[in-house]
């Protein structure tokens, strides 16, 4: 055989090996850890716009440790690496409004929750009314 006849075989060979070999060491993508959650979500105002500068809080349920995040101007808030052993509390405060709390349970299996909060105006209690209920 001669060498021309060698290099014409064995160059599909040579190439078929080069690409099996680049196959087996593209970084295999590894799972996703399932102990980890994320939560993100909108921030809206009563009249159903986005409420940019928000402030929303995360309160951890075990350790009572509160995080804050000011949303965006599209009215978002993400919280990234939570545990899925720990039930957190949402809410969001914008200047006089408030939203209602709402849970993210150990229940809940979603790794990437969605929890959108809906201000209010704060409810003010009037401390006449507290009053006058406790007069004899």
């Amino acid at each position: 055989m001669t060498l021309t006849r060698r290099i014409t075989l064995l160059l599909p060979l040579f190439a078929l090996l080069v690409s099996g070999m680049q196959w087996t060491n593209q970084k295999k993508e590894k799972g996703r850890d399932p102990n980890i959650r994320n939560v993100s979500g909108v921030v809206t105002l009563p009249d159903g716009n986005p409420a940019s500068g928000a402030v929303v809080q995360l309160k951890n349920l075990k350790t009572l440790q509160i995080r804050s995040f000011i949303t965006h101007e599209d009215g978002k808030y993400q919280f990234q690496n939570l545990s899925t052993s720990i039930d957190y509390e949402l809410t969001a405060t914008y200047h006089d409004m408030v939203s209602p709390k709402r849970r993210l349970t150990i229940f809940d299996t979603r790794l990437d929750a969605v929890v959108n909060l809906k201000l209010e105006r704060k409810r003010e209690s009037s401390k006449s009314e507290g009053k006058e209920g406790s007069k004899p």
